[in-house]
Order: structure tokens, then sequence, then C-alpha cells
């Protein structure tokens, strides 16, 4: 499969960093089936109007991320906008100092759609609603844009939007801000329509200040930004898109705070965010949250530390190894097997031979040999993760890449490659389970 020289640089950068990356997943994604025709069953529901909420549950470099920018680009391609944050000391869901707010700020500068994959869409968004306002009202009415009567006619549907929002908390002030962001634009007031946006990016330090610059006495704070991430979502429905797929991963992040009491406000509103999702009181939105089984799962700091919670996500008396329940709240990755991983080895040789114009001479018995010697490591079966494996790959491809007196066969099976050397005594995996690899 050819791909774009700076898609093929993106992955490869990425991965050898050890990070997802945003764009070229297609080329790359092995494996997950099962867990993204789940995921993308939910955004089916979403799109009807429904709500979901899912925990997607994996250790360090299992592929949690991996999942969730796969999911990503796949509700872009139908009409779906996302907003994603990863949680840190200073962003989380609910703070006394502004860490709340920080996560949708986050949120907002990484809001994205099919044509601006990369985030910055809300003036796009904006832009795009009042142009099919416009574009409606004309061929409603059959009236010209530079008729008097236009602007009325188009309010007047705009207004139809802004009803169906007020009902909602914080309704009325997300619609009149929408209706001053109108006003500015048919105005060609650039100035006051960069202040609506301002406001909506939660940039406002105060009420003074944005009732000084827009005559609102109101901002979004730590206590509320989720209720306006659900205003967004009935918003961007009536603006043409489908809805709405809020990422959230670094689950680890309030598992990791120290105060109990911050937490379990943190998990309170997790928990807001699901009872919302289950009970109708959300529409056209998704909410994905990523992070470990133990930032999930220990009852004592992790999200089954609030009972609530618990109780709703924890497996029920049938759930047990080897069978999966893909309707759960919480999604558990389970590793890739050696037949993925070799189906991955190749797609990444193939991608890094086009990025750096070569002929491939990695053939597929050192793929095999590779991925032997990785897996038996001592304590790979608990602890190698496809992370792991993905950057020792592409720094294996880098190196016979640069070096291309070096006999791949031979390099893999010497001492050279003592960081994934079998340990004598210490692997309990036999040569004939591996034999499914003979080629």
């Amino acid at each position: 499969m050819k791909i774009p020289k700076r898609i093929a640089s993106a992955v490869i950068n990425s991965l050898k960093g050890g990070v997802v990356p945003r764009t070229g997943l297609p080329y790359i994604t092995v494996g997950r089936e099962t867990e993204i025709d789940a995921l993308l069953h939910d955004v089916d529901i979403i799109a009807d109007g429904g709500a979901a909420f899912r925990f997607i549950s994996g250790k360090y470099g299992s592929g949690k991320s991996f999942l969730l920018q796969t999911i990503r680009s796949h509700v872009m391609d139908r009409n779906f906008v996302v907003v994603d944050a990863d949680l840190s000391p200073e962003r989380r869901l609910q703070g006394t100092k502004g860490q709340g707010l920080a996560t949708y700020k986050e949120l907002i500068r990484n809001m994205s759609t099919k044509t601006r994959p990369d985030g910055g869409a809300l003036t796009l968004i904006l832009d795009r609603w009042i142009s099919g306002v416009q574009s409606e009202t004309a061929a409603e009415t059959g009236m010209s844009p530079d008729s008097p009567e236009f602007g009325k006619a188009v309010e007047k549907k705009i207004y139809e939007v802004i009803n169906a929002l007020s009902e909602m908390v914080h309704g009325f002030d997300f619609a009149r801000l929408l209706t001053i962001y109108y006003r500015a634009s048919a105005d060609g007031n650039d100035e006051e329509k960069a202040k609506v946006v301002k406001w909506f990016r939660g940039e406002y330090i105060n009420k003074t200040e944005a009732k000084s610059e827009l005559g609102v006495n109101i901002v979004i704070s730590d206590d509320d930004w989720y209720e306006y991430i659900k205003l967004f979502a009935m918003f961007l429905k009536m603006a043409g898109y489908s809805g709405l797929l809020v990422l959230i991963d670094e689950l680890v992040n309030i598992y990791k705070i120290p105060n109990s009491i911050t937490r379990q406000y943190n998990y309170e509103k997790i928990l807001t965010m699901y009872n919302d999702t289950l009970q109708g009181k959300a529409k056209y939105i998704g909410i994905i949250m990523g992070g470990t089984p133990q930032c999930i799962e220990d009852t004592r700091r992790g999200v089954y530390s609030y009972e609530a919670l618990r109780s709703r996500l924890a497996e029920g008396r049938f759930g047990r190894e080897g069978v999966r329940d893909m309707l759960a709240p919480v999604i558990h990755l389970i590793p890739l097997t050696y037949e993925e991983m070799l189906v991955l080895t190749e797609k990444l040789a193939d991608i890094h031979a086009q990025l750096f114009d070569y002929e491939q001479k990695i053939t597929q018995e050192d793929m095999v040999r590779f991925i032997q010697l990785e897996f038996s490591r001592i304590g790979s079966d608990s602890h190698i993760t496809p992370r792991e494996v993905i950057r020792d790959f592409i720094e294996l491809l880098d190196i016979v890449y640069q070096n291309p007196q070096i006999n791949i066969s031979e390099f893999i099976a010497s001492d050279s490659m003592t960081h994934v050397k079998p340990a004598v005594g210490q692997d309990d995996r036999t040569d004939e389970e591996f034999a499914e690899f003979e080629i």
C-alpha cells in the first residue's frame, strides 16, 4: 500500500517516540476489530439522539491511546466532531484552582472535524453553521441575500436553534453568545466574533471582564464546564453534524491525586457524566475515558473506590477469562496475538522502506525471529506491550537501513540483540508454541 511520505514520517517518528500518531492510523491498524465494532455501535446510537459512556482499560503501552485515536478517525469520517484531552496534574475533571476549566480549554482547543482533523475547528464550525442557516433561509424563502428582509429571516431561523438550547442548563447564555456571533458575522465585525470565540474557549478570567467586553454576566467555570460540553453536543447536531465524541485519556492522573476528598470529587463528576448518558439527560454525545486497570479497579484509590461507580461498572458474576462482554461499560484490552504483531511488523517494514526509498531486505522469517526474541524476554507474559515491540522493531529497521552491510538474520540471532536475548531457563514457552510462525 502506497503511503504519502508526510504521513509515513509522522507514523514512524511518533511510534519511535512511544506516542500514537494523529494521522496514518489506517495504515497500521491491526486487531482490535471487536473493540472498534463495539464503539462504533455506540456511535450509531449517538447519531440517533442517544448518548454513550465507555471506559477503555489497558496497561501502559497496550494500545489504549491507539484505540482512542482510531475511533477518533472513524467518527470524523462519519461527520462527528471530536474533542480530546489527556488528564494531568493541571487538568482534572474537578478542581478548586482551575483544573476542571483547564480540561475544558484543552477539549475545545482540540475540537476537530474531518476537514480540520488537527484541532482548532471551533471558528470553522460557527462559520459553517451561519453559512448553512443563510443557505437554508435563501432556499426556503426565495429571498436574495441582498434583500433587506433576508437578515430578519435568518435571525428567525437562528432563534429556532436558540430556543431549543434555552431549555438546557446555561442554554440561555450559550444561545445569547451564538446570537452575538451571528450579528458580528453579519456586520463583518471580526473583533466581536473573536471575543465570542474567546468566551466559548473558556478564556475569560472573570464575569467582570466578560461583562465589559461582551455584555454577558457569566463565564465558564470549574463547576459547570461539563454543562457547556452537553450544550455543544446539541448545538453541533443543529449545525449539521452527527454529534460530539469526547475522548479523555490518562485517568491515572486522578488516581494519583494524594487528597482522597479531591479524588472523590473527580469521581463524582465521572458519575454525573455516566448517569447523564444512561438516563437520557445528554443527547448526541459520547464519552470515552482511558486508564490502566489499576486506576479503574483499585478499590482504595481508583474509580472503584467510589462505591456508586463500582456498583455500576464492576463485572457481574458471569464475567471470566476468555469470555468478553463488549456491551459492558468497561472494555478490557487484551494483548495482541503473535500473528497480529507479525502483521504489524510487516506493515511497519513496508512504511519504513517507502519513507527512506530503499528496497526492503528484512524477510518474514526475520520478523518471526524478532517477535520470538521479544516474547521470550523474562516477564514478557505480563509486562511486554505493543509499544515496546514497535519501538524495538523501528530501531532495528533504522540500524539495518543505515548499515546495509549487516546480515539481518545473523544480527537478530547475535549477541548484538542482548536487549531481547532470551534468558536461559526463564521462559516457559516452548519451541512448539512458536511453530505456527515457521515459514
